[in-house]
């Protein structure tokens, strides 16, 4: 709609994925099930209309004005069926025109990169065309829902996957996971998010141990659990020491001689760390010893506190003096603390060693009998230290809890950050800074181009960390 050659670079460019894109409601795009439906053969095209199916009064392979399929380099399962569901409500109908859209899909793609398998019924690596274009698959998206044979199947076929995303949703262990896992030769990154409370056995036995004998090439890491305890985990993870990036959802339950032994693994390459639902006391061992490139340090503050319920005053304070001891190179720092003189003067300690540190996320754990007076001398005392000793690196603070800045010392602490800083954005969840002459300070200091964003948010959860990958 622009020109001919913005046209013809910009098409393959889209249709490498096509199924994917946030936004779309794929239910409803009756575009994409044309261009399916054009690439049909005029004998597919009556046996399916004998079906039921309907098919678009265009769908000439002739009238497209690209081979888009050629360009394509993924399949998405769920996606697919969306589309194809606007020809027919049947299950059967849909099935046999999925099956026919695999089978042109095989003919048309050159290659294979992308395959989200989410619920899958068709065995398409007995198509003629599958191994050609399965053997490079470089990402698989799947969950514990489909048959092992299946799994088995692939096992066969696909030897090259470096991304292997898994979704549980099933109650027992899927041991062609375990398969898929040990015949891979560069596997990279592995994801695994439980979507099942209630699980009878452990699931996760089988997998991690194959996922052991990857750990030369396993860079990526994320798991999230919600069922049985993760001692699996806890027992084969200091035989990953290639990772970069760790993240996980699940409570360490560890002994004092577990810390002892954690404070010792070493992961010399760790760039991305993001334990939640953990203590202070887990994380500080583990950057006691891997925190020299560590470049994030991510958790929602707020759960912490049930984790360290009876110790959190010292943790937190060993916390604060780990990072500054080990991580030179942090970016993007969760923390969390008591406004005590101790933990501030630990604190600003950080902020000067600091000196790559871009975003702070911030929660004071603030005695429920502070009096507003107080609350407001805690903020206060944040925005000093901001001005005295962060780096000019810092554009971002995420205050966690109701931090009050009285209107004379939020002015004064944008005077002070105009002056050789950088624009800086602020998130908080105080409905304070909603009101009029709060919101007229800070429209304001956003037209100086002092403050980027001063954004009010509802919940907590809003104002952690999205991107935690």
């Amino acid at each position: 709609m622009v020109n001919r050659l913005w046209c013809e670079t910009v098409v393959p460019i889209l249709w490498r994925n096509p199924w994917s894109y946030d936004g779309v409601n794929y239910n409803n795009k009756s575009s994409l099930f044309t261009i399916i439906s054009c690439y049909l053969f005029d004998n597919i095209k009556g046996f399916i209309t004998e079906q039921g199916i309907q098919l678009p009064s265009s769908s000439n392979q002739s009238l497209l004005l690209f081979d888009y399929l050629s360009f394509c380099r993924s399949i998405n399962v769920n996606t697919i069926r969306s589309i194809i569901s606007i020809g027919s409500t049947l299950d059967y109908n849909q099935f046999s025109m999925q099956q026919e859209f695999y089978s042109l899909f095989m003919k048309k793609c050159p290659e294979l990169k992308y395959f989200d398998m989410r619920s899958i019924k068709h065995q398409i690596f007995y198509f003629p065309e599958a191994k050609a274009r399965l053997e490079l698959l470089c990402e698989l998206k799947c969950d514990t829902s489909i048959d092992s044979s299946y799994l088995y199947g692939l096992s066969q076929l696909c030897h090259h996957i470096q991304r292997i995303i898994i979704i549980n949703i099933d109650q027992k262990p899927n041991y062609g996971i375990a398969k898929l896992i040990e015949v891979q030769k560069n596997l990279i990154h592995f994801e695994w998010d439980d979507y099942d409370e209630y699980l009878t056995d452990d699931p996760y036995k089988d997998i991690f141990l194959a996922l052991v004998k990857k750990s030369d090439t396993l860079h990526y890491l994320k798991v999230f659990f919600d069922g049985i305890d993760n001692t699996t985990l806890q027992d084969i993870l200091p035989k990953f020491h290639k990772l970069k990036t760790l993240i996980s959802d699940g409570y360490f339950f560890l002994t004092k001689e577990q810390l002892e032994r954690l404070k010792k693994q070493v992961y010399h390459d760790l760039e991305i760390l993001n334990l939640e639902w953990n203590s202070l006391n887990v994380i500080s061992c583990i950057i006691e010893n891997n925190g020299g490139r560590l470049k994030k340090i991510l958790f929602r503050p707020h759960d912490t506190i049930d984790c360290d319920y009876y110790h959190f005053n010292e943790h937190s304070l060993n916390f604060i003096r780990k990072v500054h001891e080990n991580c030179p190179l942090i970016e993007y720092l969760s923390i969390i603390f008591p406004p005590s003189k101790e933990h501030f003067t630990e604190f600003e300690n950080l902020l000067k060693v600091c000196k790559n540190l871009k975003s702070l996320l911030l929660l004071l754990d603030m005695d429920i009998t502070d009096t507003y007076d107080e609350v407001l001398e805690h903020g206060k005392e944040l925005l000093n230290m901001l001005i005295r000793s962060s780096s000019t690196s810092l554009i971002e603070v995420r205050l966690c809890n109701r931090f009050k800045f009285s209107l004379k010392i939020l002015e004064e602490f944008l005077e002070k950050w105009r002056v050789n800083r950088p624009i800086l954005s602020i998130y908080t969840i105080d409905s304070t800074y909603k009101e009029e002459d709060y919101k007229e300070l800070i429209n304001k200091y956003k037209n100086d181009g002092v403050i980027k964003d001063f954004k009010h948010v509802t919940y907590m959860d809003e104002i952690c960390y999205n991107e935690i990958s």
